[in-house]
């Protein structure tokens, strides 16, 4: 009998219409659009704006167009997992928001907080349930509402990142396609340099936690840029060794966009060149776990059935991670 495979059988994106670029960010904070394109690569994001908007709506929305793409009713969805570190509300989940909301009533469904890995560790969990040969379509999402968890007096966080959400159908295939391989890790130590202090059992909301700007995100951005180059690209290079990937035959490197350095030190430990990366962190900045599946549904198009992936991320907590996936249709 022929292996079971988890093949990604189509993707959805969604980002907000507003664009808050860095001359506008020049207005709130002390930095500049220079300052912001030299070190990190970015020149605008999309923020979510409105009363009552919280990350499932960006996700409904991406849900809403894979489905409609790959002509899926979604009754016959057996499970979504949504990565996501701005979920809604502590309960109920944001993935059972989701599912309710596109008619996914055959599910079950959960979230999961990997920070910027969070897709990474979702996917190859969904891949786990295809395997199995349990269920036979999965939704994966990744995305993140950060402007909800931004201090925008903050010019070493309030520059980095926005809000978007994608997400990949799984379904089950015995040809040589899908996910592959991966290797997922995480270090608790790097609580003390990427963080949310408030809003957990630990230190619950309160006028204090407020006032002390204790919900914002909180980095460390020189420590995290050492641990991410390192980490990111070392576990990169090993899924690749292990699988005979070199740059003649790694179509295209999928990572995290956190950073551009880190984006080209990640590729430059592979050994591919720019023309191979993936890349729109310029346009969208980071939106943490929701940066490889709007890659991938940005380039989508560019794909061929066959063509290797190799996908690396790396996030708070820390969390760190790469899978490689063989694309199993032609766009």
């Amino acid at each position: 009998m022929n292996k079971i495979r988890a093949a990604i059988t189509g993707v959805g994106g969604y980002v907000p219409d507003y664009i808050l670029t860095n001359k506008e960010l020049e207005t709130m904070v002390e930095t500049s659009d220079e300052w912001i394109t030299s070190r990190t690569g970015i020149k605008e994001r999309r923020i979510l704006k409105g009363e009552n908007q919280g990350v499932s709506v960006m996700a409904v929305e991406a849900v809403k167009r894979l489905l409609a793409k790959t002509k899926v009713d979604p009754k016959e969805i057996d499970l979504i997992i949504f990565a996501t570190v701005t979920a809604d509300m502590t309960f109920p989940a944001s993935a059972n928001i989701v599912a309710t909301a596109v008619g996914a009533t055959n599910s079950f469904s959960y979230d999961m907080g990997a920070a910027c890995s969070g897709f990474l560790y979702a996917l190859t969990t969904g891949a786990s349930f295809i395997e199995s040969g349990r269920y036979k379509k999965v939704i994966v999402i990744g995305g993140d509402k950060m402007s909800s968890i931004l201090d925008y007096t903050d010019r070493t966080t309030c520059i980095i990142f926005g809000d978007g959400a994608g997400c990949v159908l799984l379904e089950p295939t015995t040809e040589e396609v899908g996910v592959i391989d991966y290797i997922l890790k995480s270090d608790g130590s790097g609580e003390a340099y990427l963080h949310q202090k408030a809003g957990g059992s630990r230190i619950p909301a309160s006028i204090d936690s407020v006032s002390n700007k204790q919900h914002y995100v909180y980095q460390e951005g020189s420590a995290v840029y050492k641990f991410a180059v390192t980490n990111m690209a070392d576990v990169a290079a090993q899924v690749a060794e292990r699988n005979s990937l070199t740059k003649e035959n790694i179509s295209w490197l999928v990572p995290h966009q956190a950073n551009k350095r880190i984006i080209d030190a990640t590729a430059s430990r592979v050994g591919i060149s720019e023309d191979h990366v993936m890349m729109n962190i310029e346009r969208y900045g980071n939106t943490t776990a929701g940066t490889i599946p709007l890659l991938l549904w940005d380039y989508e198009k560019k794909l061929k059935k066959g063509d290797n992936l190799l996908m690396a991320a790396f996030g708070g907590g820390f969390t760190w991670g790469a899978v490689y996936v063989k694309w199993a249709y032609d766009s």
